[in-house]
C-alpha cells in the first residue's frame, strides 16, 4: 500500500495548531450568528434555558444533561449549516442528492429538539 502524503493544510502541531483550532472554530460560531437565522434562535433559546437550568432545584446529574441537551441542538444546527453551505457550495441546482442531504440534516435538529424537550419534560416535568 502506497503511503497518503499529508494534507499540505495540516502543517501545524502542538500548541500552535490549538490555537489555529480556537480560531477556526471562533470563525465558524461568528458566521452561524451572522448567517443562520435557526442558529442565532436557538442561541437564544440556549440563553433563556441554560441559566434556567442553573437555578432549577434538581440534582447536578440532572442539571448537567438540562445543559447537554441545549447545547447538542446547538451542534446539531452548526452541523446541518455545515451540510446545508458544503451542499450550496457544490451547487445551487436541484438534485435528489442535495434535497436528501439537507433534508438529513434538518431531521437530525428535530430529532435534537425532540431529545431536548424530552429531557426537559421529563425533569422539569417531574416524569
Amino acid at each position: 500500500m502506497t503511503p497518503v502524503d499529508p494534507s499540505p493544510f495540516k502543517g501545524k502541531t502542538g500548541i500552535r495548531r490549538l490555537f489555529n483550532a480556537l480560531g477556526y472554530s471562533l470563525d465558524g460560531l461568528k458566521a452561524a450568528l451572522q448567517h443562520e437565522a435557526a442558529f442565532r434562535q436557538l442561541t437564544v433559546l440556549a440563553g433563556v434555558l441554560i441559566p434556567v437550568a442553573c437555578v432549577l432545584s434538581v440534582s447536578r446529574l440532572e442539571r448537567v444533561v438540562l445543559i447537554a441537551a441545549v447545547l447538542a441542538t446547538l451542534a446539531i444546527e452548526l452541523l446541518n449549516s455545515a451540510v446545508e453551505a458544503a451542499v450550496d457550495h457544490t451547487s445551487l441546482a436541484r438534485h435528489p442528492l442535495a434535497k436528501r442531504a439537507k433534508d438529513l440534516g434538518s431531521a437530525a435538529q428535530l430529532v435534537g429538539l425532540v431529545n431536548l424537550a424530552v429531557v426537559w419534560g421529563g425533569i422539569v416535568g417531574g416524569g
